[in-house]
């Protein structure tokens, strides 16, 4: 390590951001998860200046005029607007720095990017980060980072299998060795079941919904296989036949109908990853089970359901939604030797 490093690192925070389409997490070295706020950005296109990131343009989500537009710079897990990305990582690092005297903040960063990205979406995160201020990036693969957060003995020869359902992208893999053994990305998660219960609203009850109101009613009662009791919420939109506002009580089983093509797309990848697995690692997961993680493993029942397709157990991580962002942290406690799960960046150690 330089004296020039050292230097910055007296005046800087480590951080391990979890660069999600719909939730940006940070990991702050010591302290914990200091930051979880929707990955939003609010621009002016008058005067293409920036007005809100996080909580505060997530407010605005269609509630603006025409030329404040709130954006997500992050597509299915991957940097589609650099610049706006740039600017919500800058403010991240600045907000996790405010409490510390530091006029330029150089921290080291731990990125988690999803797995198969191209060489171009991977520089395109490193670059990212390099220009909002960092002095070092190291990249980590989604699911291996999950599988570090949720303290899987991903180092050991042992299969260890993780199914991480975020906001833009579900992504399956089987571990061992600190590396990817048998992998699937598929680019359905939490955004697309959105979209299912918005589709499902405008076509067979006339409604035209929000997408903040569609997550509203998946979180409420979404779920993958029947449920005892029966769930029910108001959806909230505008009548597309008198464009009027409207209500209609929802139940479970309308939403489960609604979101049943996204949810057999995910249970299908679990088990084509299966089938791709060579026989002794396959042997140990069906020892240790599968761990589920990201948003989408709160799905009720979605557990049950991956159970009876897999015939393996299946079990839910703990706080599953941080999952990704604890394994960077770790990764930064550890960086010496847990450097061969990262990916090759610019950054040296």
């Amino acid at each position: 390590m330089s004296i020039l490093d050292k230097f910055w690192g007296i005046f800087s925070h480590d951080i391990g951001v979890d660069l999600g389409t719909a939730n940006t997490l940070v990991y702050v070295r010591d302290k914990g998860i200091v930051i979880n706020e929707p990955s939003v950005v609010a621009i002016n296109q008058k005067s293409k200046q920036i007005l809100a990131i996080g909580n505060e343009a997530r407010r605005m989500v269609g509630r603006t005029p025409s030329h404040i537009v709130a954006i997500r710079p992050l597509v299915d897990g991957v940097v589609s607007d650099f610049e706006v990305t740039e600017q919500m990582l800058r403010y991240f690092i600045d907000k996790v720095h405010r409490e510390k005297f530091s006029l330029f903040p150089r921290p080291r960063v731990v990125i988690g990017i999803p797995y198969g990205v191209t060489e171009v979406e991977r520089r395109a995160a490193e670059e990212a980060a390099l220009n909002a201020g960092a002095r070092q990036v190291f990249l980590i693969e989604e699911p291996v980072a999950a599988a570090i957060g949720a303290r899987l003995p991903i180092q050991e020869a042992n299969g260890n299998m993780i199914v991480d359902i975020g906001g833009g992208t579900t992504e399956v893999a089987v571990i061992s060795l600190g590396g990817i053994v048998a992998s699937r990305s598929l680019r359905v998660a939490g955004d697309e079941m959105n979209q299912d219960i918005i589709n499902f609203a405008r076509e067979k009850l006339n409604l035209l919904l929000g997408e903040r109101t569609a997550e509203e009613i998946k979180i409420a009662i979404g779920s993958a296989i029947e449920l005892k009791d029966t769930l029910q919420a108001p959806m909230r939109g505008r009548d597309l036949v008198t464009g009027l506002p409207k209500e209609i009580i929802v139940n479970d089983e309308q939403i489960r109908a609604a979101l049943k093509k996204s949810i057999q797309q995910i249970v299908n990848t679990v088990r084509t990853t299966i089938e791709e697995t060579p026989p002794e690692l396959i042997a140990d997961v069906m020892g240790k089970g599968i761990i589920l993680c990201g948003g989408g493993a709160l799905l009720r029942g979605l557990d049950r359901l991956i159970k009876q397709a897999t015939q393996t157990d299946v079990h839910i991580a703990d706080d599953p939604l941080t999952s990704v962002v604890r394994g960077t942290g770790l990764v930064l406690e550890d960086l010496e030797s847990l450097r061969g799960v990262l990916l090759p960046t610019k950054s040296r150690f």
